[in-house]
């Protein structure tokens, strides 16, 4: 079977999709609407469909459910510019085979098809009603793949490891797969390694009998058996001993767990999400982290856009965090777009949570119930003001200056100041070389190997310093 039913009324994008599907010897059928659909699918024998969601006569998600159940052997492929997080799980939960938001790439749609009807089953996913979800708010193209692979680890348990600079919300992501996944009904237990002494953390994790330890003067359940049945959380896990790791890796490949000081090993079940800041793949070449915990973790990455890189969502954002702030006791305001324009343009080293500290100060600080341009300069000015007289008064105050507006979370502090001057000392170097990384590594007094290894890893285009 290589009839596939497109429902889209953008005339473009049909005449795209189809050329492409055509090609790879696919015979197509168009319709525009939810009434042409139906008609179509009653005359049957399509081996896939693809639909858009919003139509000129209604939701295309809505009644996706019974149209998968009236034809559970046709796989669905839903077309969306109704690009949020929202839209990407109602089409997961429609039991859609995949989902992609508008722009897409063509190839990778031509592949999607491709594989739906190679590989269709005999019976329809099921259909569970969504959940409220959590605050992961932006449109833009880079938070669309964070988007689908999200829906696509919620009816699984998947290891997923989310990557990151601080601040851009990795616990929300983590808070996300949790929520609107399967295990929506169990525990979310959230346990920051970097925040807990080394000689704790097996504790932490895994509990610990009376008498254990010094101290240890009741029995006491680790963070793996409080969320048995539901989400363990493993915040900054690039920050977790070594002799911590070694025990974590020896649970996940048993799923059992002893507490610390006991004999009877516990079965647990649990979904395992982790999150870090730190790239991890140096660290097991200097032999700080195990590689095999790596690979155990590494399953499913997600990796988080910094803020600078998706910037048309600065006024979604804005706008989340002026409703937020009202159910927070804050005054209501609003913001022009004069302001928006200014917010957009700002680099936001400490990333959303950077942002919304400023958005507070933005709300409780304005003179009036529109927030405008000079009020944001006025914030972001007193910010640049108090980092120049910081660097003025040597590299300590200036680092405080800069804490203080990132405002990195608690056991994260080190890892978020390196990662803040470490990517501008190489720009800097390689702006005085015209891009000569051999000078440059000099200038830094490192290996120029170390140079060109860890400008790729932080993404620095040597180029980009090359005098024209």
């Amino acid at each position: 079977m290589r009839k596939i039913l497109l429902v889209e009324d953008d005339a473009a994008i049909a005449t795209v999709v189809t050329a492409a599907l055509e090609e790879e010897g696919f015979e197509i059928l168009r319709c525009e609407s939810l009434l042409e659909r139906d008609k179509a699918l009653a005359q049957g024998g399509f081996a896939a469909m693809l639909t858009d969601v919003m139509l000129t006569d209604g939701d295309g998600i809505e009644t996706l459910p019974e149209v998968i159940v009236q034809h559970p052997k046709m796989p669905v492929i839903i077309l969306s510019a109704q690009n949020t997080l929202d839209t990407a799980v109602r089409a997961t939960e429609t039991g859609a085979f995949e989902y992609f938001p508008k722009p897409f790439d063509l190839d990778e749609l031509v592949r999607a098809v491709s594989q739906a009807v190679g590989n269709r089953t005999d019976s329809a996913a099921d259909i569970e009603e969504s959940g409220d979800g959590l605050p992961l708010v932006g449109r833009s193209q880079a938070m669309q793949g964070v988007y689908r692979m999200i829906t696509r680890v919620l009816r699984n348990d998947l290891t997923v490891l989310i990557l990151g600079e601080s601040g851009t919300g990795k616990e929300l992501v983590a808070e996300a797969i949790h929520q609107l996944g399967h295990r929506k009904t169990g525990p979310f237990v959230a346990v920051n390694a970097a925040a807990i002494p080394a000689d704790l953390i097996e504790s932490e994790l895994f509990g610990h009998e009376k008498g254990a330890f010094t101290g240890a003067v009741t029995q006491s359940i680790g963070k793996f058996e409080q969320a048995n049945g539901g989400t363990l959380f493993l915040d900054e896990i690039g920050d977790m001993p070594i002799e911590a790791q070694t025990r974590l890796l020896r649970t996940l490949q048993s799923g059992r767990i002893r507490r610390v000081g006991g004999r009877q090993e516990i079965a647990i079940n649990v979904r395992i999400v982790a999150a870090t800041n730190r790239n991890l793949e140096p660290m097991i070449a200097a032999g700080t982290f195990r590689e095999d915990l790596f690979y155990r973790l590494n399953v499913v990455p997600v990796q988080l856009p910094p803020l600078r890189e998706r910037r048309d969502d600065i006024e979604a954002l804005a706008g989340h965090f002026l409703k937020l702030a009202v159910t927070e006791g804050l005054p209501l305001r609003q913001i022009d777009s004069a302001a928006l324009e200014l917010l957009s343009a700002h680099s936001w080293p400490g990333n959303v949570r950077e942002f919304r500290n400023t958005m507070y100060r933005l709300i409780l600080l304005s003179r009036d119930d529109v927030i405008d341009r000079e009020s944001v300069a006025e914030i972001l000015e007193a910010s640049a003001r108090s980092e120049a007289v910081s660097i003025d008064h040597g590299f300590g105050p200036a680092l405080q200056s800069w804490m203080e507006r990132a405002n990195p979370a608690a056991g994260t502090v080190y890892h978020a100041a390196e990662a803040a001057f470490e990517k501008p000392l190489f720009e800097w170097a390689l702006r005085q070389t015209g891009g000569n990384q051999l000078k440059a590594a000099r200038i830094l007094g490192i290996n120029r190997n170390t140079l060109r290894k860890r400008i790729g890893e932080l993404s620095i285009e040597p180029e980009d310093f090359s005098a024209s």
